[in-house]
């Protein structure tokens, strides 16, 4: 590989941990999720077979944990046919260097990503004094923002909204956590993929982080900087009527505790969601 390719220059493992950390849980036949830490990587396709795509690649220094779970899922020498991002924060690119590496594959993401993933720009810096952040939002600060440099392996997503080697799947621009945020959808089973559009777990609580407490909110706040496009963003996906849904944080979600859930934050995502103040909160600062 292109000795250009490198993880973010501030780049370094973060102490976090969950009650749900090493645990794997199969939501469809063909969609696993693993929680690395504090965060959710997704695994699409059906186990023991080589046609599966790695979504996401978690938290800093956890490529080893990341290959072994995807070994014990779909075989030792078994490699997906390509990572695809839902976004380029520090949680979701942690690894990506080491696992490209041993995987030797493409990476799909979003055009509007792709500053923060070769090199070129940095994230905006987080907010630890935004209302209502908790502990998580004080510890923001240590947070790498800097960019990853994967360009010589980086593709877009098709125009055509298709998901690469993910037949029936969707992606869906859902910007507001980051400008190229997306999020993924299956129509025939109405399964979501989320990202950090939404969440599962309220990231202003230390404790609900740690026991995962199941309760659906919208993005973390210290690292949303466009709360209008975030909300937009909820919209659309409540509009598509999931069934279950993975979210980047927390655990997955179906039934009438996902749908009402949803359509509660979609209604009032102002109340729920939206810092009283912050520096990313219009007109305030």
């Amino acid at each position: 590989m292109n000795e250009e390719m490198h993880q973010s220059e501030d780049n370094k493992a973060i102490p976090m941990t969950s009650v749900s950390s090493g645990k794997g849980r199969e939501v469809r036949p063909d969609v696993y999720y693993y929680t690395n830490q504090i965060v959710n990587i997704e695994m699409v396709g059906f186990p023991g077979q080589n046609n599966w795509v790695l979504i996401d690649a978690g938290m800093p220094k956890s490529a080893k944990e990341i290959l072994s779970s995807a070994a014990e899922r779909f075989g030792r020498n078994s490699r997906p046919s390509a990572i695809v991002l839902t976004h380029g924060h520090f949680d979701h690119v942690g690894s990506i260097v080491n696992l490209i590496k041993d995987y030797q594959v493409p990476v799909y993401a979003h055009p509007l990503e792709f500053p923060y993933l070769t090199g070129q720009m940095a994230y905006p810096e987080p907010d630890p004094k935004v209302q209502g952040g908790g502990i998580l939002a004080k510890l923001s600060s240590v947070y790498p923002i800097e960019p990853v440099n994967i360009k010589e392996v980086l593709l877009p997503l098709p125009e055509d909204h298709t998901v690469p080697y993910m037949p029936g799947w969707e992606w869906v621009h859902t910007p507001g956590h980051s400008p190229g945020h997306v999020s993924f959808f299956r129509k025939s089973d109405r399964t979501m993929i989320a990202g950090d559009a939404f969440v599962t777990v309220r990231q202003d609580s230390l404790y609900k982080v740690l026991m995962q407490k199941a309760e659906i909110n919208g993005p973390p706040n210290y690292l949303t900087t466009d709360w209008q496009a975030a909300w937009d963003s909820v919209r659309k996906l409540e509009s598509l009527q999931p069934r279950v849904a993975v979210t980047g944080h927390g655990q997955a979600m179906q039934g009438e505790e996902l749908s009402e859930g949803l359509g509660r934050l979609a209604r009032e995502f102002d109340k729920i969601a939206i810092p009283e103040h912050g520096k990313y909160v219009d007109g305030k600062d």
